[in-house]
């Protein structure tokens, strides 16, 4: 790709972003709002007026990644934490969620509001008049930064970001109404932070430059103006999956588990094709697997896993990876388009119609782009290799020696022949590959093993996981079949010391 087609490219692709954004005015009005609860709940009159409290936004609202509503009729969701400086020998988590209840109620109520509060599980919902376009969920909360510490130590784990965890209320819980200790637990300012930590070089570039072009000082320029490329990522991505899954919420991946994948996979990249190129690459990497079972851990709560829903519902699982995969697969074609309008259009249907036409506006229709190919790590093209359900190496790797792969198949046992890598064979063959290795022993020995296609697919034999072979004599064996049609195929990897130290490469086999 040459350098002036990347640029038109990411400048695209930050128009879009750029358009999926909550607009200054959207973001100054609910940010009044909030502050507007916060003096209310402080109040001498306040039934809480006693306790310290304070209210500070969480989710995509704190972190930049809030995108506009598909339409019109959709409302922008901000979430808030209500957080009182009491313990949990104080209060019960049905007393401070009425306390925080009344003062909300009571302030719908001096605010003539035309819609009632709205208890959920968790939150309080305050529902704004339809020009305001947004609604609040209010999560009360208390202090659990000590208590959560205490139990992080005792485990021998980090408590890096424990000080700002806090306690939250959910009225499903058999404790619900009685003093306990046991409540669930939350760190949003954690994870904002941690967050912030994975694009800090770029977040601290991205005000500096700002600052220059306005003449302004670095420390007058908020946050909320600037947009990095993990932001700008995230954005997108969001709405890509929302789109994909309008008429399948139950299914929808779910934003915090997009964040922070992404920012796990994220380089502190400046330029914003390059860093959702290799976010998109990288995603699957961070999805670990613990006793079988996909986990995707808090980073600021170990003990917390994002994914938990997948194992009681594992086609969610299942649809994250093809959600992941039509991602790639759609910006291989948008970036084979000839000129802007025909990646607008190739992307319409994925991000809106109302996203593009608005990035569009800034480039002429006509533009030439050669036809390109999506590239991984500036060198391989995407789509080939480079599938969702592929697990990513988890040894860091250091290239010491060779390993090869020699191969054959047989059908029902007679026939053999050679297999050569990229060859065609038939289904129901049986196949046997054995790695070949200089590297010295004691090493273990991984095999790959990666299908592709509808079969495979709809069979739920996708794979991509590591299996560990039993070591003997240098000879190193992973047998196979040719169940379903598609492109497959297997890598051998020699780890010494907790190392990678060779890698075969993928060994193709082509099944018709």
């Amino acid at each position: 790709m040459q350098a002036d087609q990347r640029t038109t490219l990411s400048e695209f692709l930050g128009y879009i972003a750029d358009s999926l954004d909550i607009s200054e005015s959207h973001y100054k009005r609910a940010e009044q709002r909030y502050q507007a609860i916060g003096r209310w709940v402080e109040r001498d009159e306040s039934v809480i007026a006693d306790v310290k409290t304070t209210i500070y936004p969480q989710g995509s609202f704190r972190l930049g990644t809030i995108i506009k509503p598909i339409t019109d009729a959709e409302e922008y969701d901000i979430d808030l934490v209500c957080e009182l400086r009491l313990t949990k020998d104080q209060v019960s988590q049905k007393q401070l969620k009425g306390r925080v209840g009344c003062e909300i109620k009571s302030y719908v109520e001096a605010n003539n509001m035309k819609s009632p509060a709205e208890e959920s599980r968790r939150c309080w919902r305050l529902n704004y008049a339809d020009e305001a376009q947004f609604h609040m969920d209010i999560l009360p909360a208390i202090p659990d930064g000590e208590s959560f510490m205490i139990l992080l130590e005792s485990k021998g784990l980090s408590n890096d970001w424990a000080d700002s965890a806090i306690a939250i209320t959910d009225n499903t819980l058999p404790n619900y109404d009685r003093l306990d200790d046991d409540w669930p637990r939350s760190n949003p300012k954690g994870y904002s932070t941690w967050f912030k930590t994975r694009m800090e070089k770029q977040l601290d570039a991205q005000r500096v430059y700002l600052a220059e072009s306005t003449k302004a000082k670095v420390e007058d320029i908020p946050e909320y103006r600037v947009r990095t490329p993990l932001q700008r990522v995230v954005q997108i991505l969001k709405r890509h999956r929302d789109l994909m899954f309008v008429d399948d919420q139950d299914d929808k991946p779910i934003s915090i588990i997009i964040t922070t994948l992404a920012a796990h996979a994220y380089n502190n990249e400046a330029d914003l094709l390059e860093a959702l190129v290799n976010i998109v690459n990288a995603m699957p990497r961070y999805i670990q697997k613990r006793d079988g079972l996909a986990w995707v851990p808090n980073p600021v709560d170990p003990f917390e896993n994002f994914a938990d829903k997948w194992q009681e519902y594992p086609k969610r699982e299942k649809k994250f990876a093809e959600w992941l995969q039509q991602v790639r697969d759609d910006l291989n074609v948008a970036l084979q388009a000839k000129n802007i309008k025909s990646v607008g259009e190739s992307l319409e249907s994925r991000l809106g119609e109302r996203v593009i036409s608005e990035a569009s506006k800034h480039f002429s229709t006509e533009d030439e782009l050669k036809t390109i190919n999506l590239v991984s790590g500036g060198s391989r093209t995407l789509g080939r290799f480079d599938v969702a359900h592929r697990q990513q190496p988890r040894w860091p790797i250091s290239k010491q020696g060779e390993v090869t792969i020699d191969g054959w198949a047989d059908h029902k046992g007679y026939r053999q022949k050679r297999i050569q890598n990229g060859s065609i064979w038939p289904k129901y063959w049986s196949l046997r590959f054995e790695a070949k290795t200089d590297i010295r022993p004691p090493y273990e020995v991984y095999w790959q093993v990666v299908n592709t296609g509808q079969e495979a697919r709809a069979a739920n034999g996708l794979r991509g996981e590591f299996y560990e072979c039993n070591v003997g004599n240098n000879s190193h064996m992973r047998k196979e079949s040719t169940l379903y049609r598609g492109m497959h195929w297997v890598e051998c990897f020699i780890v010494k010391g907790g190392i990678c130290v060779a890698r075969s490469g993928e060994f193709v086999v082509n099944i018709e």
